[in-house]
């Protein structure tokens, strides 16, 4: 079995089993900053990301990593894409643990910021590539689909505070990039010369 598909699955069977058989599960494995700082719960910035709000949280995580995580551990293979994904969930979490570390009452979950790193690993390693959106049927180049998305998360995280982990999603993002410039020899060089040239499209 491939990683890609064991951290799916095992992420799915953990969530499943926290939202309808095991509640207690969710309270002690989101983040809460202000606990986590406090008992020094260092799980949660790990279990955090094995947690979801609901089914529909749970089933697009899953399928971005199912789609970009396939292609990219095919590409870099099973080790690369396992330290990725799980520095990915340490990367992410921890802006919010500095910055929510006094509010008492803020707690997150979901996988999204190291999902976030494997999309943009797949973007710096497919810079020209065409992503479709599901709402919108129009090929967008990846590197243009990651400014507009650093963008709107830089914005929204500086509005107000709503359900959606903004912060998180902006740091995995940029660690999916940084991971393939620090770990993967050349993919800074591959990442420019690319972008000269165009391929194939691929669906998201």
């Amino acid at each position: 079995m491939s990683v890609t598909l064991f951290i799916i699955l095992f992420t799915s069977a953990f969530s499943m089993t926290a939202l309808y058989l095991q509640p207690r599960l969710l309270e002690w494995g989101l983040l809460h900053p202000y606990r986590a700082v406090r008992n020094r719960n260092w799980h949660e910035l790990i279990t955090s990301g094995l947690l979801h709000a609901n089914l529909g949280h749970l089933f697009v995580n899953m399928f971005v990593l199912l789609f970009f995580g396939l292609e990219l551990e095919r590409t870099l293979g099973p080790v690369h894409l396992s330290a990725l994904y799980v520095s990915g969930l340490l990367a992410s979490a921890i802006p919010t643990l500095i910055k929510f570390r006094e509010d008492p009452k803020y707690a997150t979950l979901g996988a999204s910021g190291a999902v976030g790193s494997v999309l943009f690993a797949f973007i710096f390693l497919y810079p020209t590539e065409n992503l479709y959106l599901f709402l919108l049927p129009i090929p967008i180049p990846a590197w243009l689909f990651a400014l507009l998305y650093l963008a709107y998360s830089l914005y929204e995280s500086k509005g107000r505070r709503g359900k959606v982990n903004h912060e998180a999603h902006i740091a995995g993002a940029l660690w999916g990039v940084l991971y393939m410039i620090l770990f993967v020899p050349g993919s800074l060089n591959l990442f420019f010369n690319l972008l000269t040239g165009g391929q194939q499209g691929f669906f998201f």
